[in-house]
């Protein structure tokens, strides 16, 4: 399951690649690529220049070893061999960092999906393969060079919550911060309701399996007993099937 995941991963940038040709203006850039994220995360968008891809890179490096709380801005312009103040050009503090971290993760996860349920007409297989995205999402990919997938993914496991669990978060979602998840939840939520179109709680269910993937992890790493997932060699096509059997018993349309 996971070799096949990688061989459609490959397939995806190979899409990407081709799209960039035939289409100059798109987001996806032949040298890597870059996500529209809400302006309102950044003070200059990091993805536009080389001092900007070592700080989010550099970043993801020292969130995943140190964790969010001893992770400040200090060691990080240590780190990138730069100013403390070079760094305060891109974001107005180290909230706004994570936020745009999970967001650019959203958008990964969502990309892939996209990508990789290209003209797959059934709805069930669409929901696999949306399934496994989820989960193998933190795949590592060459077009992503400054972003280390699988430790980010492990941030967003360990942190990611710390973005949205805050008093600040009305206010953030007024200006849109969220707005990539919520793309990500509508599109997954749209395949349930191509599986059982009067299911009554589509986006609920697909914030659910994307939050249970995550938490699923962290719990067979960190809290074993709160899980029946076991942390080894095969636990991401365990949690595939996990997932999948929650589905099947949830949508009794869905074809295993």
């Amino acid at each position: 399951m996971y070799k096949l995941f990688l061989i459609i991963v490959k397939l995806s940038q190979l899409i990407s690649v081709i799209i960039c040709i035939l289409v100059p203006h798109t987001s996806f850039m032949i040298v890597g690529i870059k996500f529209d994220l809400n302006v309102s995360l950044f003070i200059r968008d990091p993805q536009d220049t080389e001092l900007g891809k070592k700080i989010i890179q550099s970043s993801i490096d020292l969130i995943h070893e140190k964790g969010f709380e001893k992770f400040t801005f200090k060691k990080l312009g240590a780190h990138i061999k730069s100013t403390e103040a070079s760094i305060y050009r891109y974001f107005t503090n180290k909230h706004m960092l994570l936020l745009f971290l999970n967001n650019w993760y959203w958008e990964w996860v969502h990309y892939l999906i996209k990508m990789n349920t290209l003209n797959v007409d059934n709805a069930s297989k669409r929901m696999r393969l949306i399934l496994e995205n989820i989960v193998y999402a933190s795949t590592e990919n060459a077009a992503t060079a400054y972003v280390n997938e699988n430790k980010l993914h492990t941030i967003i496991i360990n942190e990611g919550g710390k973005s949205y669990h805050t008093h600040e978060v009305d206010d953030e979602n007024k200006i849109g911060l969220f707005s990539s998840f919520k793309s990500l939840v509508e599109t997954i939520s749209k395949t349930i309701l191509d599986i059982e179109p009067h299911f009554p709680y589509p986006h609920s269910l697909a914030s659910t399996f994307f939050e249970m993937a995550n938490n699923q992890v962290y719990f067979s790493d960190h809290l074993p007993r709160l899980t029946d997932l076991k942390s080894c060699d095969t636990r991401d096509d365990d949690l595939v099937k996990m997932l999948e059997y929650f589905v099947s018993k949830l949508l009794p349309a869905y074809e295993n």
